[in-house]
């Protein structure tokens, strides 16, 4: 017997936040999140996004057992800032099964055509400034905020209605390919010469002074990302979330600003590939979190397990675009990944739509995963 339907009570809740770690217990490639990430994520009263969100979590009960979860929600701040009119899916998660996975692709589907949205969007979970996006190929380990799923999800959604709006891809370099071709110098050249027409100069973040870098990477990156598809501004808890779920990761050495007369026009964020530690001490229910983080720093600062960087966010101002800003400081993450511990750089996700893209692939980069948005309409 299937039994789809919100969560109840609190013991409903356990088992929704418990259900990764055994849908994923036999896949070696998922990196499991922290407990107190997954709690913050999960906690309308936490999490920032529901200050501006309405939504229901559900799960599929086959025989008294969970098989599978989805959250449906409507993101207002995303329907006004792009006036649209549609809802989201996020936290999906299914057996190989389209009867569990339709069961609650519909209950989403429908719990939203009640709000009377146009269309259903997702996953997401919950915004573009998280894990967002279906994984359609390369079902290799995932690197830090990037979701990950099993191969069967594409199927299993495209099975329910739901067709593709939007890819967005991430892009690999590694060290040895950098240190063995001429891109490098290639891209010195080209950055010198925008240098000299606009006067672009980058420098790394100041670790004294996070906090303020932080507050000057948001107002770059609202302003940076104001047209992009999906997007939608940080306000000042998303913020604070941020700096919350990532100061502890970001090397000042491997984060960048671009000013020009002084004044920052872009930024580039890059961060350790957490997820590979975390792969390691795998994080779980009923393990506290200060001897899971304690197998994380070993496994981080002592064994050095880490092998990877992302590139999660870089953004250049309107006015400041096509004038090699994007080029200055892509140079220099790949001038700092030659000397380091890391053996590549992940710079993800990039709208299939970015010229940037065809930049990446000119020097020596290549498209290794693609994750999809889907969408299916709920007008009669």
């Amino acid at each position: 017997m299937l039994d789809i339907r919100p969560l109840d009570d609190r013991k409903d809740f356990s088992e929704f936040f418990q259900f990764p770690w055994r849908h994923y217990a036999d896949d070696p490639n998922w990196a499991p999140p922290l407990l107190s990430m997954r709690r913050q994520l999960l906690d309308k009263s936490k999490h920032p996004a529901w200050a501006y969100m309405d939504g229901e979590y559900f799960a599929a009960w086959r025989d008294g057992v969970m098989a599978g979860t989805i959250a449906a929600f409507v993101n207002h701040e995303h329907n006004r800032f792009h006036d649209e009119n549609i809802g989201f899916f996020g936290l999906f998660e299914s057996v190989d099964d389209p009867e569990v996975s339709g069961g609650l692709l519909d209950a989403a589907s429908e719990w939203a055509a009640e709000r009377d949205v146009d269309a259903i969007r997702g996953p997401a979970s919950f915004t573009t400034n998280e894990e967002c996006g279906l994984l359609v190929d390369n079902f290799s380990p995932p690197v830090i905020m990037m979701p990950y799923n099993p191969p069967w999800y594409a199927g299993l959604v495209e099975g329910a209605g739901f067709e593709k709006v939007m890819d967005v891809h991430c892009i690999y370099q590694d060290r040895k390919t950098i240190a063995a071709s001429d891109s490098l110098e290639r891209l010195e050249r080209l950055v010198s010469r925008a240098a000299q027409r606009s006067g672009i100069s980058v420098r790394s973040m100041r670790a004294k002074d996070k906090k303020a870098e932080f507050e000057r990477f948001r107002e770059i990156y609202n302003a940076a990302w104001e047209k992009n598809w999906g997007f939608i501004p940080m306000n000042d808890a998303e913020l604070q979330a941020l700096i919350d779920d990532l100061g502890m990761l970001v090397e000042p050495k491997l984060a960048f600003f671009a000013e020009i007369a002084d004044e920052p026009v872009g930024f580039a964020l890059t961060i350790p590939n957490f997820n590979d530690a975390l792969r390691r001490a795998y994080p779980r229910p009923g393990v506290p979190e200060i001897v899971t983080m304690a197998q994380v720093a070993w496994h981080w600062k002592v064994r050095k397990s880490i092998r990877g960087v992302r590139m999660p966010l870089m953004g250049v101002k309107q006015e400041h675009r096509n004038k090699g800003v994007e080029l200055a400081m892509l140079l220099e993450a790949m001038k700092a990944l030659l000397p380091s511990q890391y053996d590549y750089l992940d710079s993800g996700w990039v709208l299939e739509t970015n010229p940037l893209i065809k930049i990446s692939l000119s020097l020596g980069g290549k498209i290794y995963k693609t994750h999809r948005f889907y969408q299916k309409s709920l007008v009669a």
